[in-house]
């Protein structure tokens, strides 16, 4: 594991690398974070998935994308644009380690950000790895400005997510769940929707869930948007496995069946 820093393209940027066990890299594997203090919930997981894979032969590498984690910036500084020049410039400094194929794995908005790094760097990974992914970055928006308005109405106010994205939309940063969330990020996000586009399709796509049903399932939106996928001639397999949804549970928790799952597909 070599926790170091590069330079991101508005200041410092800090990756987690980790190399391949036994020598030359199989394939190289960019973990895409998820939103917000999902990140902070996730650290765990997406650190016990990439060693899983750095034991199968595989190099890995997580950044904190500006504004997050160790990186430089804060949250209310940071903009949808910039967190994808970070993508870009981690998967550089990646590739110029390694010239084996490229994997991606994201996690919950990362899908998202991992769709619009695809698109704009036209890129085509061997497999592109989504766990539990949003598919829809409006709906990932109201469910964030959500806590601002539960927030509110504790305390006797009343702003619906309407107002809220007035003002936004008028160039007003809010605070929301310990966040400066500014309309820059908000807009990205906003925007952005999970699905194929023919520039950028992976050979391969392994989409994951948790559940907590006796029979986990997937969710009924992601057996919608599958289909799609398959019909731009993409290799999908999909599983629902048992456990929680760590990004989101009070405590730490982990999934290790989600682990298990991605690391038998490779």
């Amino acid at each position: 594991m070599e926790p170091q820093f590069i330079r991101g393209a508005t200041g410092s940027l800090f990756i987690m690398y980790r190399a391949a066990a036994g020598g030359e890299a199989r394939g190289v594997v960019l973990i895409v974070p998820p939103f917000a203090e999902e990140l902070n919930k996730s650290r765990r997981m997406l650190a016990l998935a990439a060693r899983a894979l750095n034991a199968r032969g595989y190099a890995t590498v997580l950044p904190d994308v500006h504004g997050t984690g160790d990186s430089a910036g804060d949250f209310g500084e940071a903009d949808w644009t910039g967190w994808l020049d970070d993508l870009a410039t981690t998967l550089a400094w990646l590739r110029q380690r390694h010239t084996a194929p490229l994997h991606i794995l994201a996690l919950r908005a990362g899908a998202l950000l991992a769709s619009d790094l695809l698109a704009r760097e036209s890129l085509r990974p061997e497999t592109l790895v989504l766990w539990n992914p949003v598919l829809q970055g409006q709906q990932a928006l109201t469910q964030f400005l959500r806590l601002s308005v539960a927030g509110n109405l504790a305390g006797g106010g009343g702003e619906t997510t309407a107002v809220l994205r007035q003002r936004l939309e008028a160039g007003e940063s809010l605070e929301i769940a310990g966040y400066t969330l500014p309309p820059r990020v908000a807009s990205g996000l906003d925007a952005a929707v999970l699905a194929p586009a023919p520039e950028s399709l992976p050979r391969r796509l392994l989409w994951l869930e948790v559940s907590t049903r006796d029979e986990p399932a997937l969710s009924p939106a992601s057996q919608r948007a599958i289909p799609a996928w398959e019909a731009a001639g993409v290799a999908v397999t999909s599983e629902a496995v048992r456990g929680d949804a760590f990004w989101n549970t009070a405590e730490l928790v982990d999934a290790p069946a989600l682990v298990a799952a991605t690391e038998a597909a490779f």
